[in-house]
Order: C-alpha cells, then structure tokens, then sequence
C-alpha cells in the first residue's frame, strides 16, 4: 500500500485495488490540493466541517463512508467509531468519527479531529492497527501531549503526524517542532509517501514524516 499526506487531515491511501481518501478539505483551507486529479474509490469524513467533507472535489465517483458503523466496499472493511471533537463530549465543537480501514492486509486508524485521548471502548477498537493517523495541532484536536499518550494507549506500529500546516519558509512547523521533542526525534527526515506492506512493518513504533503532495 502507499499512503500520501495531501495536506491538513487529508491522505491517499493507494491499495492494489482500490483508492481510499480521507477528510478531503476544501479549497478555503490555503493549501493546495489535486484532488480532483484523483479517482477515488471511497471517501472517507470524520465530521461535517469545511476543513474535512469536501467530497465534491474528489475526483472518480467514489463510496462515501460517513459517521459510525461498519462497512465492506470493495473488499476494505471500515468500522466508523464515535468519538468527540473536544475533551467536553462534543459540547464545544460536536461530534468526530475515527475509521479503522482494513486494507491489502494492514489496518489503518485515521483519527479525525480527536479532541481527547481514547476512552476504553474506543481502544477495544484500535487494538489492532498497524498505521495511526493522529492529529497532533492542538487547534480544536488534541494537542502533542495527549497524540503522545494516545501513541502509548495504541502502540502502532507506524505513525503518521497530520492536522499542522506545512512550512512554507523551510522552518519546522511549531507543532511538528514540539512533537518530534516530545517523541524525542532529533533529526526530522521527511518523505513524499510511505509504501508499506505487512511484512515490512518494523518491529518497534515507528514515525514517519510526510511532506504534504
């Protein structure tokens, strides 16, 4: 499978079969995106904000999965797991879906715009995940701290950083600066995709920076 950041919590996720995006923003958000470009097979939106349900602007006539559940399209398995914008059960911002998407033999868990660390039943269905999509801005999601205990309640295999804006400067991005700090990264290397397979997963939590395509 290959997996590319398209900016802010949005990703391409590339299997043998099938195309699968998350929380395609919209054009408002100042980043740059070709997602019309791509054909996708499903769609994934974690909640109803500008930032993360522009299916409109993907391109192909993708399944759209939205909100808890399971689901089966195309031979990926999707279980949508209810969850909350905030630390104050939804009363600030509303509610989050975090997927767990099952596909070319790995498990996959975006999380969305998570706003607290995850609650007992939450974890029961992460157990599993090879990959961790986490957000780790601070801005309406959870901030380096609690995207570090959430890495510990997890323990994935791999993880993917997203929900910060990229530099445009060639600085690191203070989020990304104070969470690589905080996961004790000292040199950051950041790649255009990552392509994985079962078998090449390490065998120690790794992280994996991606530059925005």
């Amino acid at each position: 499978m290959e997996i590319s950041w398209l900016g802010h919590s949005c990703f391409l996720l590339r299997g043998k079969k099938v195309t699968l995006v998350t929380d395609p923003f919209s054009p408002q958000q100042g980043e740059e995106s070709r997602l019309s470009e791509i054909s996708a097979s499903i769609v994934t939106v974690s909640h109803n904000h500008s930032g993360h349900n522009n299916v409109a602007g993907v391109g192909g006539s993708p399944r759209i999965v939205r909100g808890p559940g399971e689901y089966e399209i195309s031979d990926v398995l999707i279980t949508g797991i209810a969850s909350y914008h905030d630390d104050k059960r939804g009363q600030e911002y509303g509610r989050n879906t975090i997927y767990v998407i099952h596909i070319d033999d790995l498990t996959v868990c975006h999380l969305g715009d998570l706003g607290h660390v995850l609650r007992e039943e939450q974890l029961e269905e992460v157990a599993d995940v090879d990959i961790l999509l986490l957000p780790i801005s601070g801005d309406h999601t959870v901030n380096v701290t609690h995207a570090a205990e959430i890495i510990s309640q997890v323990e994935p295999r791999i993880v993917i950083p997203m929900h910060y804006r990229p530099a445009t400067t060639g600085d690191v991005p203070d989020p990304l600066n104070k969470f690589c700090r905080e996961m004790g990264i000292e040199t950051m290397n950041t790649q255009s995709k990552l392509v994985v397979t079962r078998n090449s997963l390490p065998a120690e939590t790794q992280i994996v920076l991606l530059s925005p395509r």
